[in-house]
């Protein structure tokens, strides 16, 4: 069995963190230096991991899977081997075969606490909620201050409809993974859901303070800006998640409607055109139909 230390760890931490909206950065694990130094085939292992981490940082997850495929072929008993295979068939949008890389990870190593994590957040994502379950908590019970786990069962008690459970792991991840932006997020989401949205602003700009370039932070910031009254303010977030992502049709859409609130029709129709445009461009004919129905409604009130 090949274990893997805590500190090896800290690359997936935050960047597996998030099956809802929030933004992904490629992540690896290495291979543990202890182990593959030992024989030769391990040091092919950690060869072939290596060339993986390589690949995944240029971008080339295409690469990394057969790289990564490699490592496991060479030592079926390397978790770290399965682990990698599983982040980059994640990233790849192979879901099914990634959660089954992770769960090859833990029959490696049954106490390798962050396999368990993204094999329950490719359940949840896959809406196999109860096995997610088992093995979010499994993955708390081995490592009780993991991050990376009370956030993801922040999103699936969300899902569960548990909001105050949800609510405390939101914040526990918090306390754990001080670092990350995706919990304050869903904490920000939380309190809007529910009226609050002074303490929902917070949220939202704290996670903008952790990752400035957070669109759909921005965004929800504008929202409850808006929710507030300050229309003039939440043009300035609507902005901002459009700069950092230009395809994001309801940004697009928030601008028109806030600045229809605020009178400015022209520039409203111009923007409630870009986002038919953008949705048009995505297939989404549904929302592509009401922002051309908004200009029209905006049109009697010129």
């Amino acid at each position: 069995m090949k274990r893997l230390t805590r500190s090896q760890s800290w690359l997936v931490l935050l960047a597996s963190m998030g099956i809802g909206i929030g933004p992904l950065a490629p992540a690896v694990l290495a291979a543990d230096k202890t182990y593959m130094a030992q024989a030769p085939v391990e040091s092919a292992v950690d060869g072939a991991i290596s060339e993986g981490i390589e690949f995944v940082r240029r971008g080339n997850t295409e690469s990394a899977i057969t790289a990564f495929q490699k490592a496991v072929s060479l030592d079926e008993s390397s978790a770290a081997a399965h682990y990698n295979l599983g982040l980059a068939l994640r990233q790849d949008d192979q879901l099914q075969a990634a959660a089954t890389a992770f769960w090859q990870a833990i029959q490696a190593d049954n106490t390798f606490a962050l396999a368990y994590v993204n094999l329950g957040a490719a359940l949840l994502e896959g809406d196999n909620v109860d096995q997610s379950e088992a093995y979010l908590a499994k993955a708390v019970e081995l490592e009780p201050d993991l991050g990376l786990a009370h956030y993801n069962l922040g999103l699936l008690l969300r899902r569960k409809g548990d909001l105050d459970g949800a609510l405390s792991e939101f914040n526990q991840a918090i306390a754990f993974s001080p670092d990350a932006a995706e919990p304050h997020y869903h904490v920000g989401v939380l309190y809007q859901s529910q009226g609050q949205y002074a303490i929902a602003q917070q949220a939202f700009e704290n996670a903008i303070a952790l990752n400035g370039d957070y669109a759909e932070a921005y965004y929800n910031l504008g929202v409850t800006l808006v929710r507030q009254g300050k229309l003039t303010k939440s043009l300035a977030q609507f902005n901002r998640a459009v700069e950092i992502a230009p395809s994001f049709g309801h940004a697009y859409y928030a601008q028109g409607l806030a600045l229809a609130d605020l009178k400015r029709y022209s520039e409203a129709k111009d923007k409630l055109r870009e986002a038919s445009n953008v949705y048009v461009a995505q297939g989404d004919a549904q929302w592509a139909s009401t922002a051309q129905s908004q200009i029209a409604y905006i049109e009697t009130l010129q």
